[in-house]
């Protein structure tokens, strides 16, 4: 791997791992653009170290909101805040599904990092994505317009709607969540705040356990380039976060699905033929 081809594959990350498209799914379909494998040892470590810089961003953009669960926020201690308030509880719930999934399945859901997979998975995926807005507009009684309104029964369900995105590369941890908890009642800026809370110990657990096995990747061939995808990735997500949630009453999850229908077609047209 050289220097571009490091940062292409960064802002790849930066791009779209917060946002309802599947990084999983542009990494395996840009690798496979570019001519690589992403299942070799290097390019696997390499995809861990940029989902960490994406990490950093996302918990700079919500630092005030860790501190605040944890328990402390700047101006208070949280025991002198409205008792009704998204607390640690919420955040494992909404973790704790997809983490035993993913431990025990770990195998299996390798097996399916393949171009193919994700193809339907976009697909699939934007649908879901359709069919939660909608529900959420027509049928859904709306209980949570802030993330602080979430319920522990509905931090679960969005839990359980992320095994879809664990069991299936390509399907978007982020969209999961996103519309789950539309589906759950909640609003789609609280499960978009929600669905960026619960990705930083989920990827951090997910990423820590790979390092675990591939650390010796790290040699002095490969460090420039781990670094440079690792900054590239992180100030592009911040910024992508940022903007995200400026407009998310103007960019809906349709955008998005449309989005991953036509990123699908045109990579099964002119690309897997």
């Amino acid at each position: 791997m050289d220097f571009l081809t490091s940062i292409i594959l960064g802002i790849v990350e930066g791009f779209t791992e917060f946002i309802p498209v599947s990084s999983t799914g542009h990494m395996i379909l840009t690798a496979k653009m570019l001519g690589y494998d992403d299942q070799t040892p290097i390019m696997k470590t390499f995809e861990v170290v940029i989902q960490l810089g994406a990490i950093l961003a996302i918990a700079i953009v919500y630092w005030n909101r860790i501190l605040t669960l944890l328990g402390w926020s700047r101006s208070e201690p949280i025991a002198k805040a409205a008792p009704k308030r998204l607390n640690l509880i919420h955040v494992l719930l909404g973790i704790a599904p997809a983490l035993l999934v993913a431990y025990f399945a770990r195998d299996f859901i390798k097996s399916l990092f393949h171009a193919q997979t994700v193809l339907f998975a976009l697909v699939a995926g934007g649908i879901f994505m359709i069919f939660a807005e909608w529900y959420n507009k027509h049928k859904a009684r709306l209980t949570a317009e802030d993330v602080d309104d979430m319920t522990y029964k509905q931090a679960f369900l969005i839990g359980l709607y992320q095994i879809i995105s664990v069991l299936w590369p390509g399907f978007s941890r982020s969209g999961s969540t996103i519309a789950g908890g539309m589906i759950s009642g909640v609003s789609y800026k609280a499960s978009a705040d929600f669905s960026f809370l619960i990705a930083i110990p989920i990827m951090c657990a997910a990423s820590g356990y790979e390092l675990l096995d591939s650390y010796r990747n790290f040699t002095s061939d490969t460090i420039g380039v781990f670094i440079a995808g690792f900054i590239v990735s992180f100030v592009v997500a911040y910024f992508v976060v940022l903007a995200f949630m400026k407009l998310i009453q103007k960019i809906r999850l349709t955008h998005f699905a449309i989005y991953r229908f036509v990123l699908a077609a045109v990579f099964w047209l002119f690309i897997m033929h």
